[in-house]
Order: structure tokens, then sequence, then C-alpha cells
């Protein structure tokens, strides 16, 4: 199951040099992790109102080419691996076919109390 992201680069998204600067892909990233989980059904705002959040635990990343300004991407989400109290997806940022970004992110639910891990939300640990 691939979820699909749009997102286009505007002026403000990029360097000096016109290329998209490197931490606004992982904002790319985020938005497009937050679009895959609605689309689950997950309501992050009801989860927040009991104490409980999704934090990234960890992102190994790899720049593989250019985004300027004007282009119209697509970010990639695939979950990978997902057990009771973690989720590690696959993220690609694209233009065309042609691959920019890649990522691995370990994402897990946590109290917003006491800090510690809590199980997966069900329509997450569902996709197995």
């Amino acid at each position: 199951m691939i979820h699909r992201f749009p997102v286009r680069v505007y002026y403000e998204d990029t360097d000096m040099g016109g290329i998209v600067y490197h931490a606004n892909y992982l904002r790319y990233i985020e938005r497009a992790r937050s679009d895959w989980v609605r689309s689950l059904g997950v309501d992050q705002n009801a989860m927040r109102a009991v104490s409980e959040v999704y934090v990234v635990r960890r992102i190994n990343s790899d720049f593989l080419a250019p985004a300027k300004f004007d282009d119209v991407l697509s970010v990639e989400t695939t979950p990978v691996e997902i057990t009771p109290v973690r989720l590690i997806l696959k993220q690609t940022v694209k233009r065309d076919d042609t691959p920019l970004f890649a990522a691995e992110v370990t994402i897990v639910a946590i109290s917003v109390e006491t800090g510690r891990p809590l199980r997966l939300p069900a329509e997450i640990r569902a996709l197995r």
C-alpha cells in the first residue's frame, strides 16, 4: 500500500542556490505521514486529548538529487514494518519518477505525561 502526497516547491523552500533547503524534505515527509495517518481514520487530535502522541524515534535519510523552485513533487509513504509499538515507514520524495530524497522513519506512540511507549492504534496495527 503506497500513499502519495503532492508537494509543490515554493520560493520559501529554497536556499540561495534556488534548490530545496535540506531541512524542508523533513517537512514534506512529515506532512505526508500526517496525511497517511488521517487517511487510515486515526484521529490525532483525539489521541492528543488523552495525552497520546506519535513521535519520530529515528530517521535515516539520503539526499539523492536536488528539487528546485516550482517543482511538483510526490511523497510516497509505505509501511515497512509494524509491531504493536513501532512503525517503520519508507518515504521517498520524487519528481515524476526520479527519487530525490529517501528516508526510513521509525515512529512510536508515547504518553505525553510519562514519555513511555504505548501501543499503536488498532488502525495501524491492522496493516500488518
